[in-house]
C-alpha cells in the first residue's frame, strides 16, 4: 500500500500569498500619486473605477484603447538588479500609443509575473509606471501581479499593460488631416526608449560586454545607459493639440519599425515624406549598437528609434509655433521633413530617410 501523499501548502508549490500582500501594502503610497479626481475606491478591489460622467458633456467621445509592454528589457532590469525604470517604460509605451491619436490618456492598469513575488521588487516596478502615469496624466487604476513558479525562474518577471483615452470624433488625428506641404518635426527620444533590445542583448552578448563596464562615449555604464527610461510626450503631444497656432494633424510614436515605418502609419496612400537626416545626430548608443554589431544602416534604421521617438505632422505655418511649445516644455525638436505627393509608379516607398547624420 502506498504511503499517503504529504499535507501541503499553497507556499510549497512556490506561491507565497503573504509575499503578495506586502507587494501591495508597499505600492500603496507609490499608486495614490498617480491619480485623477475621476477616480473612485482604492487599491485592492476586484476592478478599478473612473468616473466617467465627464463624458457627457462631450459632443461625440471616443474611447482610445491601446495594451503594450516592455519587451526584453525587463531582461536588462532583472541583471542590474534595478526595477525602478521599467514601469515608466510601461506607461509612455501605451499612453504615448493612445495619445497619437489625440486622445486624452484616462487610466492604465498594469500586469507583472514572476516567478517569485519579492515585495521590494514588485513595489519598485509599481513605482515606475506610476511614475510614468502622472507624467502623462493619467491615473494608474489597478493591475495584478501574478506567481509563476515552475514557468519562470526566481529572478523573472514580465511587465504589460493597458491603457483607455478620450478624443472628441472631430478631434481625432491622423492620416485624414494631413497634407502635401505639411511639415514634420522631430522630438528627440531619451536612448533606446523600449524597443530593439533583442538586438541590443545580442549584439553586447556577442562583444562580451558586461552591463556594468564604464562607457566613455556614453559617460555612464553600458547598462545604465540600457535602462535609460522611455521619454513620455503625452502632454507634450496634448499640448500642441491645444494651441491654435500649430495646425497639428498626426502624430508618429516611434517605437518598434523605427521612425519610417511609424511615420508612415499615420500618411493617407497618396501622400508621403522625405526626412533630412543631416537635420540631427543620433544618440551614441545607437552608433555604439552599429558599431560592435557591424549592423547596417537600414537594419538599424528599422529597429531602433535612432535618436526620434515622436514625430508630429503639423501645417507650414505651424512649425514654429510647434517648436517653440516643445521648447517651452523642455523637449528638444526639430523641423525634420516635409509630407509631399506620392508616385506608385517611381516612389520606392512612402517614408525615405535622406542624406547623413550630423558627425
Amino acid at each position: 500500500m502506498s504511503e499517503p501523499f504529504p499535507a501541503t501548502s499553497y507556499a510549497a508549490a512556490g506561491v507565497d500569498i503573504d509575499a503578495g500582500e506586502a507587494a501591495v501594502a508597499l505600492m500603496h503610497e507609490s499608486v495614490a500619486r498617480a491619480t485623477r479626481p475621476e477616480v473612485r475606491g482604492g487599491l485592492g478591489g476586484f476592478a478599478g473605477l473612473f468616473d466617467a460622467s465627464a463624458l457627457a458633456r462631450m459632443r461625440a467621445p471616443l474611447l482610445a484603447t491601446s495594451t503594450d509592454g516592455v519587451g526584453t528589457k525587463v531582461v536588462i532590469a532583472s541583471r542590474m538588479g534595478r526595477y525602478d525604470t521599467v514601469g515608466v517604460d510601461l506607461a509612455a509605451m501605451v499612453l504615448d500609443d493612445l495619445v497619437v491619436v489625440g486622445a486624452e490618456p484616462l487610466f492604465l492598469t498594469d500586469y507583472i509575473a514572476c516567478g517569485r513575488v519579492v515585495p521590494e521588487r514588485i513595489a519598485a516596478i509599481v513605482a515606475g509606471v506610476a511614475r510614468g502615469c502622472a507624467l502623462a496624466g493619467a491615473a494608474l487604476l489597478g493591475g495584478e501581479t501574478a506567481e509563476h513558479p515552475g514557468v519562470m525562474g526566481p529572478e523573472e518577471f514580465d511587465l504589460a499593460g493597458a491603457g483607455t483615452g478620450v478624443v472628441e470624433a472631430d478631434a481625432q488625428l491622423g492620416a485624414a488631416r494631413v497634407h502635401a506641404g505639411d511639415v514634420v518635426v522631430a522630438m528627440a527620444s531619451s536612448g533606446l526608449h523600449a524597443n530593439g533590445y533583442s538586438l541590443v542583448r545580442h549584439v553586447v552578448a556577442a562583444a562580451g560586454w558586461e552591463l556594468d563596464r564604464d562607457v566613455p562615449e556614453l559617460g555612464r555604464t553600458l547598462g545604465e545607459e540600457l535602462l535609460e527610461p522611455t521619454r513620455v510626450y503625452a502632454r507634450d503631444c496634448l499640448a500642441l493639440m491645444g494651441h491654435p497656432g500649430v495646425g497639428l494633424a498626426a502624430l508618429a510614436h516611434v517605437t518598434g519599425g523605427g521612425l519610417a515605418a511609424n511615420l508612415a502609419r499615420v500618411l493617407p496612400d497618396h501622400l508621403g515624406a522625405d526626412l533630412d537626416r543631416s537635420t540631427w545626430a543620433p544618440p551614441p548608443v545607437m552608433g555604439l549598437v552599429a558599431a560592435l554589431g557591424r549592423v547596417e544602416q537600414a537594419e538599424l534604421e528599422r529597429t531602433l528609434n535612432m535618436g526620434v521617438g515622436m514625430a508630429a505632422v503639423v501645417t507650414p505655418s505651424g512649425a514654429d509655433a510647434a517648436l517653440a511649445v516643445l521648447a517651452e516644455r523642455g523637449v528638444p525638436a526639430w523641423v525634420v521633413g516635409t509630407v509631399r505627393p506620392r508616385s506608385a509608379v517611381s516612389d520606392p516607398g512612402p517614408v525615405q530617410l535622406v542624406g547623413s547624420y550630423r558627425g
